[in-house]
């Protein structure tokens, strides 16, 4: 059982290359940047819990939460299923591919056969177009591969696991709207949803109050750390190349403004766009300091990035103030 056409070539994050995967086969085209801003992905999250060998910087939303926004900007219809059943979680899947409509999941990437680095995360997801007797045919980015397969055990241990950040056996489709949807309408409200998010915090881990927490801890990770030369490496790894578009979403962001400006006629959405091209490479700047300091051991170079965290915060949120005034017609 295997449908045709379906794909989102180049993708780089999870979630918006899922839904792409999705939207295209729905006749809806639109690039990996715009999925992301429409999204209202930007964020950013400082996570440091007992339970965690490292702490976490994170650069978007709670998963599931751009493929909700998108759908309501655009007036999709997105079913969304989850049960602890096994054999339920599979007849939902294959319902939908019978069908003839392609299927997102939410899984833990740990056990998917073709993933090279094995360790746990619960919120990968991929869109699934097909099966045979052995093995589930998948959309993945390309750093994974793009068109790929996993054996039917793997993906069911996938989809089942418990732990951070799951979803058990949580899968999504997505219908097109009816009417074409007004883009232009669509993008100024996701950018105020995004600006008035990043700039009104819930908790001090969050938004700008997120990345100063950061720039105070990330001058501590020399000792916070049992193991320096891997750990501080691999979370600068994840800022520019974990699945983020580089610069920890930064470079997404931007050129989903650079593209929302050629579309809505606005002077913050301009002015939005030129902050974050400046902003996008100080975020390459501060994982460049962080590896080097688990590499050499360097104190000096977690206090650069923490410098630049520093002024991170407080360029994020001008950015975002002007973005709140972007024009609501």
């Amino acid at each position: 059982m295997i449908i045709d056409d379906v794909g989102f070539p180049a993708g780089r994050h999870c979630e918006t290359t899922m839904l792409g995967a999705l939207l295209r086969h729905e006749g809806v085209a639109l690039s990996e940047p715009m999925l992301f801003g429409l999204g209202a992905g930007l964020g950013f999250v400082y996570w440091d819990v007992r339970t965690m060998d490292f702490p976490f910087l994170g650069g978007r939303t709670k998963p599931t939460t751009i493929t909700r926004a998108v759908a309501d900007r655009l007036g999709l219809t997105l079913h969304i299923q989850e049960t602890a059943s096994a054999g339920r979680a599979w007849r939902n899947v294959t319902a939908a591919l019978t069908a003839g409509r392609p299927v997102g999941l939410q899984l833990d990437s740990y056990h998917l056969d073709y993933f090279t680095t094995k360790v746990h995360f619960g919120a990968h997801f991929v869109a699934m177009y097909g099966y045979d007797d052995t093995h589930a045919y998948l959309i993945d980015t390309a750093e994974q591969g793009g068109a790929v397969t996993t054996t039917l055990a793997s993906l069911a241990r996938a989809r089942g696991e418990r732990g951070p950040m799951t979803a058990r056996n949580r899968s999504f489709t997505v219908t097109g709207p009816t009417d074409r949807p007004d883009l232009g309408r669509a993008i100024r409200a996701s950018i105020r949803d995004n600006a008035h998010t990043f700039l009104n915090p819930p908790i001090t881990n969050l938004g700008h109050r997120g990345i100063n927490k950061a720039a105070r801890q990330v001058a501590r990770w020399l000792d916070r750390s049992s193991d320096p030369s891997r750990d501080l490496p691999l979370a600068a790894s994840l800022m520019e190349r974990g699945g983020t578009g580089g610069a920890l979403f930064r470079a997404m962001y931007r050129d989903f403004l650079a593209e929302s400006a050629t579309i809505v006629d606005d002077d913050n959405v301009r002015l939005g766009h030129q902050l974050y091209a400046e902003i996008a490479p100080l975020w390459t700047e501060v994982s460049r300091h962080i590896a080097a300091a688990g590499e050499t051991g360097d104190q000096d170079q977690l206090n650069r990035a923490s410098a630049i965290l520093t002024d991170l915060a407080d360029r994020e949120r001008h950015a975002m103030r002007i973005l709140a005034g972007v024009r609501g017609d």
